[in-house]
């Protein structure tokens, strides 16, 4: 009789414990509300992953690290990070660049009735910057002449009539 009552105890333990970290698993803890301080664009209730998603998908559109924006003091990589502080000009165009893109994409893409939003191609950090800091005006006019916008259209293949207008 003790065995069976050793048996039963340890299958309730182990039952309680498999519902134990089967809830823990489910439920997994939620970023604290208020844990970002200063977001001024981005989503106050944005989880950790995907803070880092955006902000390394910055780092490969511009070809820079985090303290390109962000300040570090100290030795320590992992230590020393004061996210939260707008020194650094580069933020504030940052936040601007951020604003700009989300205002184009809503504005000229029709996310909601498109057919096939798989094929819009949305604006992004990339779109101008690709790979540097800091592109300039020359360098912008090259990528639309090399897409065709600003260009005359080209002549009409010979023996074909004139575009009628």
């Amino acid at each position: 009789m003790i065995t069976t009552n050793k048996k039963k105890a340890t299958v309730i333990v182990f039952l309680a414990a498999f519902i134990f970290f089967g809830v823990a698993a489910y439920n997994p803890p939620k970023t604290p509300q208020g844990e970002f301080k200063n977001l001024q664009v981005l989503p106050k209730d944005i989880s950790h992953e995907y803070l880092d998603k955006i902000m390394h998908s910055f780092n490969d559109a511009l070809n820079v690290k985090c303290m390109f924006c962000h300040v570090h003091t100290g030795d320590d990589w992992r230590a020393g990070w004061d996210f939260a502080a707008d020194t650094k000009d580069e933020k504030g165009a940052a936040r601007h660049m951020l604003k700009m893109t989300m205002d184009i994409n809503a504005n000229y893409f029709n996310w909601a009735n498109s057919s096939r939003p798989d094929t819009i191609r949305a604006v992004r950090c990339v779109t101008c910057h690709r790979g540097s800091p800091h592109p300039d005006k020359e360098t912008i006019d090259d990528q639309m002449k090399k897409l065709g916008f600003g260009q005359p259209p080209p002549p009409p293949p010979p023996g074909s009539a004139p575009p009628k207008n």
